[in-house]
């Protein structure tokens, strides 16, 4: 590979008498030093050590050129290298022990600490209740276990972990001021505030971060959130960068700077790695979610076992190829690098190891697409952000290099006119930088905070054009096939109640072909204590809508069962309700009188004591009178951009004053979902098959290993099937409006304001689907 041309002055250099014998000898014990650990092979040219040796004595000529900083970067890459070297296969196998601990870790204190949690979060930032999941166990057990499952060697990155475990800090601290604890809205800023803290700490890009929770996390972002989530990720990246981490003053380890332009024939190359990113992100999406599906039917009982076999398969596969080897960060770091620059690998920049190094990285992104497909999801701390950028930079830099052997080879073609004459023309450093960029916008379906991300990467303004490019071919070709990125598609595999602002759905049909017409409902006066505990306790309906006679069906408002629920447990810690009192739920002065008891005004919960003997109970303070209520014949797509952009819990049908039905977010998704499989089907059969076909290989491969292992130790050591995962239960999931999802079902209820009256949490058993696609209605709210 040509390198930058170096001036070298012949004129004699002022005398040093004290410095150039130093040097000298500096460079002589440097080279024997060198030649001695075997960092230097023994046949290296004689003109690159001149060259060297006259590089460092013109560099400390005069010391006002000396870069400290440059200097430990330097010498952390010579003692890294050494330690590639010296470095075996069996060292490397210490990765089982630390994906051991890790995942024993989340399986005994903190089952939500496993995976990503971008999905979680999403939803818990729209409305979406999930208790211990920002908890204070959960952010210790992630910290904990992150570093664990980095170390492992599992193709699993950090940086969605990051906004997980940045978003726990958040919701820990605000819970320690009831001006957050007790606002929900506010709340939520800080949530979106700490998620944007949590990428730009992840990669050094404090705007990116505020672009990402703005893209991706957050579907309700005013400005004053945006102020506020740009403050904490610009504190967040000062701190780090006080603490300069790698010792280099770089904020990520693969932050890269270029000083060379690009050239308009390099876009056909540019649309090419977009392609691929594209490609890229619609398959590993696939059939990662098939992965997924495969290990919640059989390997739930054996997470801790799976995660320490795919340490050691990873060690095994990886350990061959140069690129699989290193640490992903670190693949990057060397993947963007210019030639001319100072490389960890030199065989990367060697003309006459140009082909093998194409072969290598083409192996190399081919397994780590496979590693990362069957990586992601298992039970411990695991990201996909850095994953998917070695890929994309191992395609890049193998494009870079195949661009830059054509142009070696035909420098005179008109297609190169526009490179300059001993100046180099392609930098395949850039090429890996855009693949990096490719497959992060295709696996997480972001364009805007992407560019601006990378971008802040290098700080190369001339690259922003051809990464705006990338992306957007990237964007187009993931488009085809399906909406959404890994998030959303989690979201959707695991059944959370979220509807996506950014999907537009054109369905035709009005939302009284939804509703729900069979209802409970509560009249607004003379209904006996008894009676309405007797009907809250038959049913697990979310709320009640309450009319004026149960004939007549005219509106009055909506109580939610928590609130009411509240109100009932309230009046009989008083111990002065009896269960024939009277319950009315509108407030009217001079009531009559019930039966034979005196009239009397109805109990009011801040005056308890001196109202003991009054026998009716008023609940017109916990009800809503102005509920939202809709025309049976509006479309439902409207009807899902008022659970949008406004949050309800539950939308009430009204025609001409009367009641005809309700309709929750539980109800949209179920109408999608029976759209979507009928526009298109899936072959489920054929794919459950494929799965018992694999789980029958592996049991039958597993009862050889144990028969083989009894038969080596002689008896001693036995192997049974024995539950080694996931023994105790996951944390219960809740719905604000009142939805419980244990692990073993999937439920979907209505989405809304995640408060509660007393600070408890909402419970309340929801509707299962079958199967992610629900196609019968609900039976109440």
């Amino acid at each position: 590979m040509t390198r930058r041309p170096s001036a070298i002055s012949i004129a004699p250099i002022s005398p040093r008498p004290s410095l150039a014998p130093t040097l000298s000898a500096r460079s002589i014990n440097r080279r024997l030093s060198a030649i001695e650990h075997g960092t230097e092979d023994a046949n290296t040219p004689a003109e690159h050590a001149i060259t060297e040796e006259i590089n460092e004595i013109k560099r400390y000529e005069d010391f006002t050129t000396i870069d400290w900083v440059q200097d430990a970067a330097h010498e952390q890459h010579r003692r890294k290298a050494r330690r590639q070297e010296k470095a075996g296969f069996f060292e490397r196998e210490g990765g089982i022990l630390f994906a051991f601990i890790s995942a024993q870790l989340v399986r005994s204190f903190a089952p939500y600490a496993a995976g990503s949690g971008i999905s979680e979060i999403k939803c818990i930032i729209a409305g979406f209740v999930m208790q211990g999941f920002l908890g204070f166990w959960t952010l210790l057990i992630k910290s904990i276990g992150l570093p664990l499952a980095i170390a492992s060697g599992l193709s699993v990155g950090k940086e969605g972990p990051s906004v997980h475990y940045a978003v726990c800090t958040g919701n820990v601290i605000a819970r320690l001021f009831d001006k957050y604890k007790r606002n929900a809205a506010k709340m939520r800023e800080i949530l979106s505030a700490t998620a944007a803290a949590g990428v730009a700490v992840a990669f050094g890009s404090p705007i990116g971060g505020v672009l990402f929770s703005l893209e991706e996390m957050s579907n309700y972002f005013p400005l004053k959130t945006m102020w506020r989530s740009y403050f904490c990720a610009l504190v967040a990246t000062a701190v780090l960068a006080g603490l300069n981490p790698f010792r280099t003053g770089a904020l990520v380890m693969f932050q890269v700077k270029y000083d060379r332009d690009w050239h308009f024939f390099e876009i056909i190359f540019y649309i090419i790695i977009g392609i691929f990113g594209g490609l890229y992100g619609s398959f590993v999406m696939k059939w990662n979610l098939r992965a997924q599906a495969f290990r919640k039917k059989y390997l739930t009982k054996y997470a801790v076992l799976e995660a320490c076999l795919l340490a050691g398969f990873t060690a095994i596969i990886c350990y061959p190829n140069m690129f699989l080897r290193i640490d992903m960060t670190e693949a990057m770091e060397v993947l963007f690098r210019e030639c001319e620059g100072e490389v960890v690998h030199e065989e990367l920049c060697d003309i006459q190891n140009r082909w093998p190094m194409i072969l290598s990285l083409a192996m190399a992104a081919i397994l780590r697409t496979f590693l990362v497909i069957i990586s992601y999801g298992c039970k411990v701390p695991a990201g996909i952000f850095v994953p998917s950028m070695a890929i994309g930079a191992s395609f890049g830099r193998m494009v870079g290099i195949i661009v830059e052997a054509f142009h070696l080879a035909f420098p005179d073609s008109s297609f190169f006119s526009t490179c300059e004459p001993d100046v180099p023309c392609i930098t395949p450093g850039t090429y890996a930088f855009l693949g990096a960029a490719a497959a992060l916008s295709g696996i997480m379906h972001i364009t805007v905070s992407v560019v601006v991300i990378m971008f802040e990467l290098t700080g190369a303004l001339t690259y922003i054009l051809p990464t705006m490019i990338v992306v957007g071919i990237t964007k187009a070709v993931s488009d085809r096939f399906g909406k959404g990125g890994i998030a959303d598609r989690m979201i959707w595999f695991n059944g959370f109640p979220f509807l996506d602002n950014k999907e537009d759905h054109t369905f035709g049909v009005p939302v009284s072909q939804v509703m729900t017409s069979h209802l409970t409902l509560l009249p607004c006066s003379g209904l006996e204590l008894r009676h309405l505990e007797k009907i809250m306790t038959e049913n697990i309906f979310q709320g009640y809508p309450i009319v004026e006679e149960r004939g007549s069906r005219a509106l009055v408002g909506y109580i939610g069962r928590t609130e009411l629920r509240y109100a009932i447990d309230r009046a009989k810690r008083a111990q002065v309700v009896p269960p024939r009192a009277k319950c009315y739920f509108t407030a009217k002065p001079g009531r009559p009188s019930l039966g034979s008891e005196p009239a009397g005004p109805a109990i009011n919960f801040d005056d308890i004591d001196a109202t003991r003997d009054q026998l009716a109970v008023d609940f017109s303070r916990y009800i809503d009178p102005t509920p939202i209520t809709v025309h049976p014949r509006l479309p439902l797509e409207t009807v899902m951009e008022l659970f949008k952009k406004m949050g309800p819990r539950v939308i009430l049908v009204e025609y001409r004053g009367k009641l005809t039905g309700l309709v929750t977010v539980k109800d949209c998704l179920k109408y999608q979902f029976k759209a979507e499989a009928h526009d298109n089907p899936r072959e489920d059969s054929r794919f459950a098959g494929q799965q018992e076909r694999l789980w029958s290989v592996i049991k039958v491969a597993a009862a050889w290993v144990a028969a083989k292992v009894t038969s080596v130790t002689k008896g001693r050591i036995k192997l049974g099937e024995h539950d080694i995962g996931l023994q105790r239960s996951a944390p219960t999931i809740v719905e604000p409006s009142g939805l419980v999802s244990s692990p073993t079902t999937t439920r979907v209820a209505a989405r809304g304001e995640a408060e509660s009256v007393d600070g408890t949490a909402w419970e309340e058993e929801g509707m299962e689907l079958e199967d992610h696609f629900p196609l019968t209605g609900t039976g109440g709210t």
